[in-house]
């Protein structure tokens, strides 16, 4: 005969436990603690029993509800009781597997990141992005939490930082994707179409008529003589500054005036490689040649050209070359060290030089796979050693004070 509530509730504990059937393999264990609701079943010819509640949390009906589930399992060949088990492993495992603790783990994994940008990395999502989503499982994160998150840095108006927190999160959903974290659905997915989008702000660059006084300052300030190179070689060369920070005496061949400038570098030691992550070939002028010769006096006897004077197993550091600029006069929105580049950039281009020759050497990446296998010939190669030996020519002719007449287009 079916159980009935009241039955249930007159039932009596007792030292000696006993039961109370219902139908379909489901009682009621009665004992001196409590009353428990269980489900006798065979699976695979044993027989087993499975826990589905203590009465009065869970009532009659939804004992009855669990048997039916767990009968369900059995006609599919699934044992409710192995099921069960794995069902509260992995909600044990979402807890353990918070936003926050799979982002650091994720932080973990980025071996080519610089020790202090893994920690800058760290501190903007301690800071914007653990607060409000970093103890949610990271399995159960929907769209809008993150949205909602995101809305906040996009109130405050700074752009920039919202797009890197959006990619750095996007980034931590694909990585516990993979590592089986969570379903196939990144929930950073197309949430920039509806925020604010950050505009970028070209670096503030010298403009050629303004070279002149710049070599006065630049002649003049009281910095030291290897930070007055660095910044020569910055505008002569124009790589991006944490490339030629990281210049090691191996990479140069002043014989056959060449800089191989590597796609790695030790970033242990705060040597950042080519932003492209490949090899970078740097035709020097006959002016390079004569200003690392100097340099070698020195830095010569380290393996780094520009040690920093505190440590000389590591480079210069990023804010040396902006801070000589500082000391020259110039304000962060009038000239910075990555500048430099857009001021050859423009001059060259004036001057008639390609503009596939000029970004080869600027070591941006081609949009065109044939255009960019076609940068690595050597021709092209020639081409980039006149165009760099004309333009420190030039930049000597504007030091020197001499009246500059922009040369025309290359041959």
């Amino acid at each position: 005969m079916p159980l009935s509530d009241i039955v249930i509730r007159k039932a009596k504990t007792s030292e000696k436990p006993y039961k109370l059937a219902d139908e379909r393999g489901l009682y009621l264990l009665v004992t001196a603690t409590g009353k428990y609701w269980r489900l006798d079943y065979r699976f695979a010819g044993k027989r087993k029993t499975l826990a589905l509640g203590i009465y009065p949390d869970v009532s009659l009906a939804d004992a009855r509800e669990r048997r039916e589930k767990a009968r369900k399992q059995i006609a599919n060949d699934i044992d409710p009781g192995t099921a069960k088990q794995e069902l509260k492993r992995a909600t044990l495992a979402a807890a353990n597997n918070t936003f926050e603790d799979v982002a650091r783990a994720w932080l973990q994994t980025k071996h080519n990141l610089l020790p202090s940008y893994s920690e800058k990395v760290l501190r903007a999502l301690e800071i914007d992005v653990f607060p409000v989503i970093g103890r949610r499982p990271i399995s159960e994160i929907k769209p809008p939490e993150v949205l909602a998150m995101l809305r906040r840095i996009e109130a405050r108006g700074v752009l920039d930082l919202l797009k890197r927190i959006r990619q750095r999160c996007s980034d931590i959903f694909t990585y516990a994707i993979a590592v089986g974290l969570r379903e196939t659905e990144n929930p950073v997915t197309g949430l920039n179409k509806v925020l604010k989008v950050h505009k970028s702000i070209h670096r503030p660059a010298l403009h050629v008529r303004e070279l002149p006084l710049f070599f006065i300052r630049l002649d003049a300030a009281r910095i030291s003589l290897p930070v007055k190179q660095s910044i020569r070689l910055m505008m002569m060369l124009f790589l991006r500054p944490g490339e030629l920070r990281g210049a090691c005496w191996k990479e140069i061949d002043l014989e056959n005036a060449t800089w191989v400038v590597p796609a790695e570098r030790d970033r242990s030691r705060g040597l950042v490689g080519m932003k492209m992550k490949e090899e970078h070939t740097v035709p020097l002028p006959q002016q390079a040649v004569e200003i690392f010769r100097e340099l070698q006096n020195y830095s010569g006897h380290g393996d780094l050209v520009f040690p920093n004077r505190n440590d000389h197993s590591k480079p210069i550091s990023d804010g040396t070359i902006n801070s000589a600029l500082r000391a020259l006069g110039y304000a962060n929105e009038e000239v910075s060290g990555h500048g430099f580049r857009a001021t050859a950039a423009s001059a060259l281009a004036e001057m008639g030089y390609r503009r596939e020759v000029i970004d080869a050497q600027l070591s941006h990446r081609e949009r065109s796979e044939v255009l960019g296998a076609y940068t690595h010939q050597a021709k092209y190669l020639a081409e980039r050693r006149q165009m760099m030996q004309a333009w420190a020519d030039y930049l000597d002719a504007i030091k020197s004070g001499a009246t500059v007449i922009p040369f025309g287009k290359a041959a």
